[in-house]
């Protein structure tokens, strides 16, 4: 089962519908150079799915944020706390992340597979942890839309992961794509206030 972004914009799957100032869901269509990157293969008792959302700043600004393997609380607000356990931030560093309670979900550790300032793309896999998502790997990429104002971004993430027992498909891809979507607008909202200071910077 291929996750590749469908490339007419009226047939991506599972694009985030909430909207804010900063953030969109995208009707833009996602190049083959990018599409690539996503070409994910669910196997036996997994799923995968993409998402694809616009945020309204350069992006140079949203990956300036994106990169950050050690600091994705900066934007993923269901993460607590996180600790680089080994590396500096170089492919293959791991991390591990506490999270915040009320999810199912206490811990996990997290292994950086792509970091491409160039093209933009940051990918990491879930390797341990007190959670149900097991084998979870994820790639975001982004680029600049086509005809969209201020220099807006297109975000792609998409993931593969295993379907915890007891779950459907459909359970996990809902539970997931909800935690993807809220990280985008997150995301968005992150980037937009970094746009409007005077003197832009990376939250520490």
């Amino acid at each position: 089962m291929p996750c590749t972004p469908p490339k007419s914009p009226t047939q991506h799957h599972r694009i985030a519908n909430t909207t804010t100032p900063a953030t969109k869901p995208s009707d833009q269509k996602v190049p083959d150079s990018i599409a690539r990157h996503h070409d994910l293969t669910a196997g036996p008792g997994q799923c995968c799915s993409t998402v694809v959302q616009t945020i309204m700043a350069p992006v140079t600004t949203v990956w300036s944020i994106v990169r950050r393997f050690d600091n994705p609380q900066a934007y993923k607000h269901f993460i607590k706390s996180c600790n680089v356990v080994d590396g500096t931030g170089d492919v293959g560093t791991l991390r591990e992340v506490q999270l915040v309670s009320g999810i199912p979900a206490a811990t996990s550790t997290e292994r950086l597979e792509i970091l491409d300032d160039e093209k933009h793309v940051l990918s990491f896999r879930v390797v341990g942890g007190e959670h149900r998502l097991m084998n979870y790997r994820s790639v975001t990429t982004l680029h600049a839309g086509e005809g969209t104002t201020a220099g807006g971004t297109v975000v792609v993430e998409s993931y593969v992961v295993d379907v915890p027992a007891g779950n459907t498909p459909e359970d996990t891809l809902a539970f997931a794509d909800t935690i993807v979507k809220v990280n985008l607008q997150s995301l968005g909202r992150t980037v937009e206030s970094l746009v409007k200071e005077p003197a832009m910077s990376v939250p520490a």
